[in-house]
């Protein structure tokens, strides 16, 4: 079955969860579903108040209905709104009983704030991208003060 301009709401206890949006949605017999012209995920607060907390985009998606799980690809985006983080990686996985964000261990990923730069491979983090940990960290650069120049090592 195929569907344009999805929008699917996931609530808990009557507290909505995260919206997920789509230009198209491919649903199969097993019951898994493509996303082949990309997919945003918007997760919101667990306070019921629908406050963004954080989005997850990706050019491509797919949901495993047997594992409970979203695999994303191409450009895949997560910005977390309260903390100003942004993650750039290629691949990424959503638990959805776990309420997990995962890479693969070999999986090139990084992270922006407004006060640093971090990359590195095999990322693990909450559902709302609050908490996260890498494996192999590869760098982690703090920005200079306003006005500082910063001495060469």
């Amino acid at each position: 079955m195929e569907t344009t301009n999805v929008r699917t709401l996931v609530s808990d206890s009557a507290k909505l969860k995260f919206q997920l949006t789509a230009p198209l949605e491919q649903q199969f017999e097993n019951g898994d579903v493509l996303y082949p012209k990309g997919v945003q995920v918007t997760f919101y607060s667990a306070d019921g108040k629908r406050t963004v907390v954080n989005t997850l985009t990706a050019k491509y998606g797919k949901a495993d209905k047997a594992k409970n799980l979203y695999i994303m690809r191409g450009d895949v985006r997560v910005v977390n709104i309260p903390q100003e983080q942004r993650l750039n990686t290629e691949e990424m996985f959503f638990d959805k009983t776990k309420q997990l964000i995962y890479t693969d261990s070999a999986t090139f990923v990084k992270v922006t704030t407004p006060t640093e730069y971090v990359d590195g491979y095999g990322l693990t983090a909450n559902q709302n991208f609050s908490r996260y940990s890498l494996k192999k960290v590869t760098g982690v650069f703090a920005a200079p003060a306003a006005g500082t120049a910063t001495p060469a090592k």
